[in-house]
This record gives C-alpha cells, sequence and structure tokens, in this order.
C-alpha cells in the first residue's frame, strides 16, 4: 500500500467530530512508513483542516467533495468549480422546493437567512448522534456554520456575478426524502453536475468532474502512484466514486448499507477507531479479501 485516502465525517472522526488518538498514532505510523495518507472530505479546506490541527497531523487534503485539491502546504494543485448557468438552475431548483441550501465558494460559504433553518439540521444530526442532546447538538451547528464560514446573503446573484468567486459546491438539506428525490429530478439532464449526499437527509451538487474519485486519481498520479496501490476509507455516497476506483475500498461498519455492498472490506465504526482498524491491518500485512 503506497497512499492511503479517508473520508473525515462518519469516518476518521468520531462522534465528538474529533481524530482519535487511535487513529493519530495509526495515521502517523502509516505516514513514518512511507504511506501517503490524504483527506477527502466534502467539507471546505478551513473546516476541513481544523480537527487535523487539533490532533497535530499534516496531510494533503481533497476538499469540497473533489473540487479543491490541498498540498501539505497549502498550496492548491487542482481546482474545478461550477459554472454559472449551473448554479442559477441549483438555485432555483432548490428555492421551487423550500430548500435550505448554503453553496462553498473560493471567498467562503453563503446561505439565506439560516436561523429557521436550524431544526432542519438538528434533526439531520440526530440521525447521526441518536444519544447527543439537542443543545449540544445546536451548539456543534453553530461552530460548524463559523468553521465553514457561513455568511448570510439574501442576493445569490452577487455572488454568481463576480468573477472573482468561483462556486464549487451546493449543499441542500430536507426532511422529506421526496423533496430531495424532486430536485434531483429536476436536474437529472443537467450533464455537467454530479449529484450525490453525504447523509439521507441532504444533497450534494458539483461539477461532474469534481468528485473524491477523480481527484484522489488525480493525486496518486501526481505521486505516480497505481490505483491498485490506494486504499480509501468512507461512508457514504460522496465517497462512491473513490471507493469504486481505489484497489482496496473499505467501508466503515457505520456506513449506509449501498457502501458496504461496493467495498472490499467493512472495519469497525468511526466511534471505534475504524481507521486505525484498517491501517493496523495495512502495517501488519493481514489485508486480504475478507471483511475485518
Amino acid at each position: 500500500m503506497k497512499l492511503i485516502a479517508t473520508d473525515l465525517d462518519g469516518t476518521l472522526l468520531n462522534e465528538k467530530s474529533e481524530v482519535s488518538s487511535k487513529n493519530i498514532l495509526a495515521i502517523r505510523k502509516a505516514q513514518e512508513s512511507g504511506i501517503e495518507v490524504v483527506i477527502a472530505t466534502g467539507r471546505s479546506y478551513e473546516a476541513a483542516k481544523k480537527p487535523l490541527m487539533e490532533a497535530g497531523l499534516s496531510c494533503p487534503i481533497i476538499c469540497v467533495n473533489g473540487s479543491l485539491v490541498y498540498l501539505k502546504s497549502g498550496e492548491i494543485i487542482r481546482t474545478i468549480p461550477l459554472d454559472k448557468e449551473s448554479c442559477r438552475k441549483i438555485q432555483l431548483a432548490c428555492e421551487s422546493e423550500h430548500m435550505y441550501f448554503e453553496i462553498y465558494t473560493s471567498n467562503g460559504g453563503y446561505s439565506v437567512n439560516r436561523d429557521k433553518f436550524i431544526h432542519v439540521l438538528i434533526n439531520m444530526m440526530k440521525s447521526h448522534f441518536p444519544n447527543v442532546e439537542t443543545d449540544v447538538l445546536k451548539e456543534r451547528i453553530q461552530q460548524r456554520f463559523q468553521d465553514e464560514k457561513i455568511q448570510a446573503t439574501d442576493d445569490f446573484d452577487v455572488i454568481f456575478n463576480n468573477p472573482n468567486i468561483d462556486v464549487y459546491k451546493f449543499l441542500a438539506f430536507s426532511l422529506e426524502d421526496v423533496t430531495l428525490h424532486r430536485v434531483r429530478e429536476q436536474l437529472k439532464d443537467e450533464q455537467d453536475l454530479a449529484i450525490t449526499s453525504s447523509g439521507h437527509l441532504n444533497l450534494e451538487i458539483n461539477h461532474r468532474d469534481a468528485n473524491k474519485g477523480a481527484a484522489l486519481s488525480f493525486y496518486a498520479n501526481r505521486l505516480g502512484i497505481e490505483l491498485e496501490d490506494v486504499m480509501a476509507l468512507g461512508d457514504n455516497f460522496n465517497d462512491y466514486s473513490m471507493l469504486e476506483i481505489a484497489g482496496f475500498s473499505v467501508a466503515m461498519e457505520n456506513a449506509d448499507p449501498a457502501i458496504k455492498e461496493l467495498c472490499d472490506f467493512t472495519t469497525k465504526k468511526n466511534s471505534e477507531h475504524g481507521v486505525a482498524f484498517a491501517i493496523e491491518k495495512v502495517l501488519e500485512g493481514e489485508f486480504s479479501k475478507q471483511t475485518f
């Protein structure tokens, strides 16, 4: 194994949105043995870097679902923005279904007044963290707005018409599956879009070439590493593209069943240091075509 790519939320990060001490140790051991470890996340660069810095880790970061690739130094080596016409189509589709949505840009994140949608985000997080108190979830959501630098706006056209701002991703939420389906249906014929999800209550919309798989392939090729020597770990559908191309694909025990079906292996839950467990198997030479 020469390269390991891991998702953050639901994968490397535990129920406290932290990198556990066991995961930290395993990543450091992999790096010391000469294995490149890269983060691949739907988060923005700033929000992805924060838990790594808190853990004392330094890794290249594929962020915003592959729209941007950063080296350890912070240098951007790949960028795939949405075109502005597509942005307006996505905006209209989301607004027609009264969905709360955010856009990730080169100038931070933007959303409409988010206060009335906080209950939607709380309910979304409750599905992932059923044992966490509502007040704690609300505090995490407020922190997330700060980490992602989400700014309020009443006029997205000002952003879309600004030639100095690139838009990389729309993240839209709904408590109703039928609403998510209707937005997908509205945009299904847009050939330049990739529509995926990092949870059953959201949609993530990027340029078709901005996905984790394409970005991971780009990065591996840059290092001269064959995909058969790459291990990828994830838990949800925005991880699908990289799990599909990696020589060794690993689903978390908490992953969506369809992701488990796709992958070669299933490791422990993110709350049980599943990334560390998989890395240890690699380092010990115990990787075989069976569930861990």
